[in-house]
């Protein structure tokens, strides 16, 4: 079975708020700088063993030559007629 360690550094209490339909949680700035979030940040959302878990989430990057890899026959899509010209386009 595989267990992970997790170190505690800094441990703070905070509350969940209502936000709209949703609910919010209010991030420290000293946890968010750590953390490398700001207003705006993608964070991922987990549960493990009942815990909620918050991290930031990893940009990925992509290189092109991996994109058109993935290009097959299959997903391949045809041209489309997006119409004749409107207002002033010259053809």
């Amino acid at each position: 079975m595989y267990t992970q360690c997790i170190s505690v550094r800094q441990q703070m209490q905070t509350k969940i708020q209502r936000w709209g339909n949703s609910l919010g949680l209010r991030i420290p700035r000293s946890f968010a700088e750590e953390a490398g979030v700001e207003a705006g940040s993608q964070v991922d959302l987990s549960m493990r063993d009942g815990d909620l878990i918050v991290r930031a989430a990893k940009r990925r990057t992509y290189r092109l030559s991996e994109l058109l890899d993935k290009i097959t026959i299959k997903n391949l899509h045809g041209e489309e007629d997006a119409g004749g010209p409107v207002g002033r386009e010259v053809w």
